[in-house]
């Protein structure tokens, strides 16, 4: 389950946002309560689910956040409590949140070279994220991912760079394909560096050995390094999609349950929580809503439109 727990960022992303997408951000009430994020939990944790990985927009906007971690983790059943962020805030937070129990910490990194980081983020930020993950990795945090969107022409020059950096500082790469779900919809397949490609770039300079997947609804292709330690990940939704495996629901920051990434459709948790729902109509709910789980994305079909909210607002 990956849980939204705001639609504010402090970067301006193009493959995720623009800052015109502040016009759609949702007031505080509208948003879901850590009473009730803990509520959805425990059912969730109750039907099956022991995966937890809180995201955003950037969760370290939210206030008190070690505090939700903190309530998470006695949830019975959750044995797997991950944060994805953005680090411009991590720094002193980390401490916070390795002591509020959060198992497990991934940090989107697109670029090692300063200007080229703040062309795509609209933040001049680096140094401030590269200290944050200093301090996770000083609080007691172990072999956190590291991950960066790659895109044709912006930043796949530095696929052995961000390879190289990552197994020095002792942390887990992990490269992405560019998807649809930028706000400016100037996503075209043509900018989209395939996993194919992605290992032909590297394979000259650092030799990879496929590892097998910890289990079947994973998502990234993962590598280890011929050379010594560390670990590499591919994540492919474009060129190798993993529909059939996939066991991931979403919870936006307004309580709407996805499906999909790219799905259309939310079906509405919030207002069943706020009109007074029992936690056993609730879960009736939650199980007829994954039983109309979509088989696959439609990215490579012809006819594929984006959703119309984009990856700030759904959750990464």
């Amino acid at each position: 389950m990956r849980i939204s727990v705001t639609d504010r960022c402090n970067y301006s992303c193009f493959y995720c946002k623009t800052p015109q997408d502040s016009l759609l951000k949702k007031r505080k009430d509208e948003l879901l309560s850590y009473e009730e994020i803990v509520r959805v939990t425990r059912l969730l944790a109750g039907l099956g689910v022991g995966k937890v990985r809180l995201t955003g927009g950037e969760p370290l906007l939210r206030t008190g956040l070690d505090q939700l971690v903190s309530q998470l983790r006695a949830i019975p059943n959750i044995g797997d409590l991950a944060l994805t962020t953005n680090g411009h805030l991590l720094s002193p937070m980390a401490a916070k949140l390795f002591d509020a129990g959060l198992h497990r910490l991934t940090v989107s990194v697109d670029s090692l070279r300063p200007d080229r980081f703040a062309r795509i983020t609209d933040s001049n930020s680096l140094p401030r994220v590269l200290q944050g993950i200093d301090a996770a990795r000083k609080a007691g945090f172990r072999k956190i991912k590291i991950n960066a969107v790659i895109i044709r022409g912006v930043n796949d020059d530095e696929l052995v760079d961000f390879l190289r950096w990552a197994r020095a500082e002792g942390h887990t790469m992990r490269f992405i394909e560019f998807m649809p779900l930028d706000s400016r919809h100037e996503w075209g397949r043509d900018k989209v560096v395939t996993a194919s490609e992605m290992l032909a770039s590297i394979m000259p300079h650092e030799k990879l050995i496929p590892s097998v997947r910890s289990y079947a609804s994973e998502t990234a292709l993962k590598f280890t390094f011929a050379a010594g330690e560390g670990e590499v990940g591919i994540i492919a939704p474009v060129s190798r999609p993993f529909c059939g495996q996939c066991s991931r629901l979403r919870l936006t920051a307004d309580g709407k349950l996805r499906t999909c990434l790219f799905s259309h459709v939310e079906h509405d948790l919030a207002g069943r929580l706020r009109r007074g729902d029992s936690d056993e109509e609730l879960a009736d709910y939650v199980r007829q809503v994954v039983n109309l789980k979509e088989e696959r994305h439609h990215i490579n079909d012809p006819d594929f439109v984006q959703p119309a909210r984009t990856m700030s607002f759904i959750g990464g």
